[in-house]
C-alpha cells in the first residue's frame, strides 16, 4: 500500500508517542499526528454536555429574542452551538427570532471559533477578539466606547462565572445578562488517566498536547485525588509540553509546568501539529527557527497575561477608557 493510499503524509513523527487529552476533536487531532507517523496515546479528559437544566437557558433566550440585549459576548463557538441546540430541543419556534436578534446586536467573539459558528448562520462578528483571552475581551470592550447603561449578554463556558470579565462590565456600568449553555463532564475512566500518569513518569511519552484549560485542571485534580501529584509533575517535566493557546499554557504554568510550544496567534490543531513536528524532529535540538523563537515569546506572554488577570481588579480599570492601566498592560503584551 502506498503512503497516499494509507493516508500517510510524511514520517516526520515516526516512532514518536504523543499523548492527546482531547475529546471534542480527538479524531481530527489524532489523524493529523498519525498521518505523520506518530503513535497516538488517547486519553480524553473532558467531554461537553448540554446544561442539565434547560430552563435558565431558554429563559435567557426568551429575553434575548425580545430585544433585551444591546451587545453579546460569545466566549466559545461551542456555546453558540449549544444555545441553538437547546432552542431546537425545547423552543424551536424561537430559532428564527434568535437568529434575527443575533444579526441585530453588536457581537464580540473571543477568537476565531465563535466567529466560525456565526458564519455557519450567515452572520459575522463586529469584533473578533485577539488575543482570544479574557484580557483580550476586556481590551476590546475598552475600545468599544462607553458601556454605561448598555445591556450585555455573556455566554459563559462550563459552570464557573468569569469573575474578571463580570467585575469589569459591572464597574463599567453595564447591565449583564449571563447564560451557561453547557457543562464539562469528567467522563474518562480514572484508570485510563492514571495509566497516562504512569507512562509519563516512566518517560514513555515523547510529547503531550493540551487543547483546553479544563483538561489541565482535570488531570491535576485526579492526580491529587490518587496521591500521584509527584509522579505527574516528574513525568510532565521530562516530556515535551504543547498547548493550543495562552490560556491553556497559563494554566500549566500555574501548576509549575514549563510549556515548550504554543502557536502564536493561530490557536488551531494544525499549527499545534506543525509545532510538535518542529520540536520533535532530530535537528530541532540544534537549530531554533523563527517560529520557535516566536513560540517562546508567546509562552512568556501567556504567563504574564495570567498574572495580569489575577491582579486586574487592582489595576484601576473601572471605566472602559483607553487610559486605564489594564488596557495599557494588554496593549504592552500584544505589542511583544
Amino acid at each position: 500500500m502506498s503512503s497516499t493510499e494509507s493516508g500517510i503524509i510524511d514520517d516526520t513523527l515516526q516512532g514518536r508517542i504523543i499523548a492527546i487529552p482531547e475529546s471534542r476533536e480527538l479524531d481530527i487531532f489524532a489523524g493529523l499526528l498519525t498521518r505523520r507517523g506518530a503513535k497516538v496515546l488517547r486519553c480524553p479528559l473532558v467531554s461537553i454536555l448540554d446544561a442539565p437544566d434547560p430552563k435558565p437557558v431558554i429563559a435567557w433566550v426568551n429575553q434575548f429574542c425580545i430585544g433585551e440585549c444591546d451587545d453579546l459576548i460569545l466566549m466559545t463557538g461551542e456555546g453558540l452551538r449549544r444555545l441553538l441546540s437547546s432552542i431546537s430541543q425545547h423552543a424551536p419556534t424561537l430559532r428564527p427570532l434568535f437568529v434575527d436578534e443575533l444579526a441585530r446586536v453588536r457581537k464580540f467573539v473571543r477568537g476565531p471559533k465563535p466567529a466560525k459558528a456565526l458564519r455557519e448562520l450567515g452572520l459575522s462578528a463586529e469584533v473578533i477578539v485577539s488575543p482570544a483571552t479574557t484580557p483580550g475581551v476586556i481590551e476590546a470592550l475598552c475600545n468599544a466606547g462607553d458601556l454605561h447603561g448598555r445591556v450585555i449578554g455573556v455566554q459563559h463556558y462550563g459552570t464557573e462565572p468569569n469573575l474578571l470579565l463580570m467585575d469589569f462590565l459591572r464597574e463599567a456600568g453595564a447591565k449583564v445578562r449571563e447564560v451557561y449553555p453547557y457543562v464539562y463532564a469528567d467522563d474518562s475512566a480514572d484508570l485510563e488517566v492514571l495509566n497516562l500518569i504512569d507512562r509519563l513518569a516512566a518517560n514513555e511519552v515523547d510529547a503531550i498536547a493540551f487543547t483546553s484549560q479544563s483538561q489541565v485542571e482535570r488531570l491535576f485534580k485526579l492526580a491529587q485525588k490518587a496521591q500521584r501529584e509527584v509522579e505527574l509533575l516528574s513525568g510532565l517535566r521530562q516530556t515535551m509540553i504543547a498547548a493550543v493557546g495562552p490560556v491553556t499554557a497559563a494554566s500549566l504554568e500555574e501548576h509549575g509546568i514549563t510549556v515548550d510550544a504554543v502557536p502564536l496567534g493561530t490557536y488551531f490543531l494544525k499549527p499545534l501539529t506543525q509545532l510538535l513536528v518542529r520540536h520533535l524532529l532530530p535537528q530541532a535540538a540544534h537549530a531554533v527557527t523563527g517560529t520557535e523563537t516566536r513560540t517562546i515569546i508567546c509562552r512568556a506572554g501567556a504567563s504574564r497575561l495570567s498574572r495580569e488577570s489575577l491582579d486586574a481588579r487592582k489595576a484601576g480599570c473601572s471605566r472602559p477608557t483607553s487610559g486605564c492601566s489594564f488596557f495599557r498592560n494588554c496593549r504592552t503584551l500584544s505589542d511583544q
